[in-house]
């Protein structure tokens, strides 16, 4: 099939490599358009599973021109070719972003947040692109399990799940999260890797921190997200579960 390289505003995207390609086979197989296999692809076992899962539903393919467009890395073999959709959030526990901007970090935080049972992700624009093909890959398949919505201001989102206790995390936070207990249904929210929580957010909820040495003046976004989003669900053996 012809594969452009991919555009924000096209209506497609991509799952680069085996491993994240197949979990939208098996978990979102309605977003899957088709799927590519490359020349040199030589995992047998894979290929039938793929070829079992499309049957005659989902066209396989196999070129290697799509390689070279979409993924220079020598492991990447296979590709699955998503229609975007969209979300609509379900009352109840969410991670909310603020500005987030770099496509592996969301998908990280979105691998995090399925890891905790958290399935709802409200991200607050200007944004990065949660389909980017950088996003999908570092979601490792989890992105197309959770649901996730874009606002054009937090105060629209707030709106929307007014019962939602608020836990901005920022670093000069009034408790520390280790000692503090998070409350269902919460909305965890963090901000831009670069500049964090705006001001105004202090003001909101119970801002809460997370401690660690001065040896260090922050955590990276990911980090500081899975360390919430562990503690909020530890009660709960993993929140709530996909």
């Amino acid at each position: 099939m012809r594969v452009l390289s991919y555009k924000k505003g096209s209506d497609v995207t991509y799952a680069l490599g085996a491993t994240v390609a197949m979990e939208f086979l098996k978990y979102r197989p309605d977003a899957v358009e088709a799927v590519i296999l490359h020349p040199q692809f030589r995992a047998q076992e894979t290929i039938d599973k793929i070829n079992e899962i499309c049957g005659t539903k989902i066209p396989v393919s196999v070129e290697e021109k799509p390689f070279n467009i979409l993924s220079q890395k020598e492991n990447c073999f296979v590709i699955a070719v998503l229609r975007k959709w969209t979300d609509t959030l379900l009352p109840g526990n969410h991670i909310v972003l603020v500005n987030p901007s770099n496509a592996g970090n969301l998908g990280t935080i979105m691998r995090s947040a399925l890891g905790f049972g958290i399935t709802d992700m409200a991200i607050i624009t200007p944004a990065v692109d949660r389909f980017d093909p950088k996003t999908i890959r570092a979601s490792m398949g989890a992105a197309g399990r959770l649901r996730v919505a874009l606002y054009d201001d937090y105060d629209s989102y707030r709106k929307e799940f007014p019962q939602n206790n608020e836990y901005p995390f920022m670093l000069d936070g009034s408790v520390l999260l280790q000692e503090f207990k998070i409350e269902s249904p919460f909305s965890l929210i963090l901000g831009n890797e670069a500049t964090g929580l705006p001001p105004e957010f202090k003001d909101r909820g119970q801002p809460v921190r997370i401690g660690h040495t001065d040896r260090i003046d922050s955590l990276n976004l990911p980090i500081a997200a899975s360390i919430g989003l562990y503690e909020a669900t530890k009660s709960s053996a993993g929140g709530q579960m996909p």
